[in-house]
């Protein structure tokens, strides 16, 4: 599954970055490089995947690739997929993740529902102490806050919530073996949830492929639960989760300076960053906000140029733009990429 995903990304990439790029989409880097990359190549659900993947690990995948004849490498890093490389991408299987909604924050969900899981399975089993399965104090409180609210001692909450359980798992368009990974990892009463390894020793594949489709599962669970109003429980454990600001902090900064009607000079000056700092934000705002207009740094015709030669070369890359389309700096280039042909 890991082989997989970076031949996809490889794909969307190809010809265009280095190898390192990514590997900085599926750590969820946030420099404005790779938030831009993600906008321009369509790399949105591959987002932040794996925040603590190796560069070892990542580098012996491509090391594999290289041996299967499916990249070519330059010195520099850059590379370009070889026919077989091209072929092995387009029979790959169509992934259902969303990392750029919620870009880790589906373990913040589990965690909760897994403790609310272990909490009715011992008070049904009348014990009263248990070893938490999250030690997050955060967690916990949310949970204990959760429970009360419920009158988690009637009996109705534990019903309700493997209904709604149920009825959730029922409806994803996912294969049963992999639907079973939620109960696998759960927790209760004489049932301790199964480790890594052990799940990765059953279904006979790497522990990082199994990560990868128990992730997958709760993505594609959490856009369920946000689409209708059928889960009650499961939508209030997974509120807040999903994320709606997808502007990074200081990029949030800028774009209410920008948006009280500041110019650029001026927000340099107010935060005291770099002028290439408030570039990357206003380029990340014309990636992410519809209303943000580029007409105040690019004219129609010249966003039109851009355009036209990014089709003609068949390129993204900057530095080739920059050479074929004159008189335009490379932060309007960035713009016109991000905001996307209209």
């Amino acid at each position: 599954m890991f082989q997989q995903i970076l031949l996809q990304i490889f794909q969307k990439l190809n010809n265009e970055r280095t190898v390192s790029a990514a590997y900085h989409v599926l750590r969820g880097k946030r420099s404005g490089q790779t938030i831009q990359d993600i906008g321009l190549f369509q790399l949105h659900n591959y987002f932040g995947l794996l925040p603590k993947l190796s560069r070892a690990t990542f580098d012996e995948a491509v090391s594999t690739f290289l041996q299967y004849s499916w990249l070519n490498m330059q010195e520099t890093g850059h590379y370009s997929m070889k026919k077989l490389g091209l072929q092995r991408a387009e029979q790959t299987t169509t992934f259902l993740f969303d990392g750029w909604h919620y870009r880790g924050n589906e373990h913040a969900f589990f965690a909760r529902l897994s403790l609310i899981v272990q909490s009715l399975s011992y008070h049904r089993a009348e014990i009263h102490s248990f070893s938490p399965i999250s030690k997050d104090p955060q967690v916990q409180a949310w949970v204990r806050t959760f429970l009360v609210d419920h009158k988690y001692r009637s009996g109705h909450l534990q019903q309700q919530l493997f209904e709604e359980c149920q009825l959730i798992l029922a409806a994803l368009p996912l294969s049963d073996r992999n639907k079973q990974l939620v109960l696998y990892r759960l927790s209760g009463h004489g049932l301790p949830g199964w480790t890594w390894q052990q799940l990765a020793n059953n279904r006979k594949e790497t522990v990082l492929d199994s990560q990868l489709a128990f992730t997958e599962l709760l993505h594609t669970l959490l856009n369920e639960v946000h689409k209708t109003s059928d889960y009650l429980l499961l939508g209030q454990i997974a509120d807040g989760l999903r994320i709606k600001a997808l502007l990074t902090d200081s990029a949030q900064q800028t774009a209410h300076f920008y948006e009280q009607g500041y110019s650029m000079e001026q927000i340099v000056q107010i935060r005291n960053l770099k002028q290439s700092t408030i570039e990357d934000h206003l380029v990340e705002l014309a990636m992410n906000e519809p209303n943000f207009s580029i007409g105040p740094f690019v004219s129609y015709e010249e966003a039109e140029k851009v355009w036209q030669a990014s089709k003609q070369y068949q390129t993204k890359k900057l530095k080739a733009l920059h050479e074929v389309v004159e008189g335009m700096s490379y932060f309007q280039l960035r713009l016109v990429l991000a905001k996307g042909e209209v």
